[in-house]
């Protein structure tokens, strides 16, 4: 392939960063998500697809940055090597052009798998962790950030509706999903 290396980083939240994915690998453009990987429409991501042309390689640190599972992760390499679009994972050492070997083929499909099949137990043990401290009294969520008057200071101004809930969201150190989520339960206890 003789076109331009593309770089597709992907964490799945905003206090992770990418700086370690593709450190040191030549690409001429990088589109970076900060979102779940448990589908497929990350706006960079779509954005990424949408760059690519024939004769271009798309480069990705690892399997699981591209896709949390197997259905999606062959999805996605399928429909870029048919479009001429070579896809390159940097961790596993493997490149895929659409003219593989079938034994380049079983490895998609094994390392993916493999990945999906980790994340599967990772969670597994996460919920098993959970539930464990929860039944012996260890467990109580994460801690609240805000004090009940900063929470009322927050949803009085947030319902006035004079600046905009991100400005807001960023002053209290939150992000605008928890500055709704405060609102929707004001309103609930509102409507109780």
């Amino acid at each position: 392939m003789t076109g331009q290396r593309v770089g597709y980083k992907r964490v799945s939240t905003v206090e992770q960063n990418t700086t370690r994915q593709l450190d040191g690998v030549p690409v001429g453009k990088v589109f970076e998500d900060k979102a779940s990987g448990k589908n497929t429409a990350r706006p960079q991501l779509r954005a990424a697809l949408e760059y690519c042309r024939e004769g271009d390689t798309l480069v990705v640190h690892s399997m699981d940055r591209l896709a949390r599972n197997l259905t999606d992760l062959r999805l996605l390499v399928n429909q870029l090597t048919a479009r001429g679009v070579a896809v390159e994972f940097v961790k596993e050492h493997l490149t895929f052009t659409g003219e593989d070997s079938p034994m380049a083929n079983l490895l998609l499909s094994m390392l993916g798998a493999v990945a999906e099949f980790e994340r599967a137990l990772l969670l597994e043990r996460q919920r098993e962790g959970i539930a464990l401290a929860k039944a012996e009294g260890k467990y109580t969520g994460r801690k609240r950030t805000l004090s009940d008057a900063q929470v009322k200071e927050m949803v009085r101004r947030a319902t006035l509706g004079e600046e905009s809930k991100t400005a807001i969201a960023e002053e209290f150190g939150i992000s605008r999903e928890t500055l709704y989520a405060y609102l929707r339960a004001h309103a609930l206890l509102q409507g109780a």
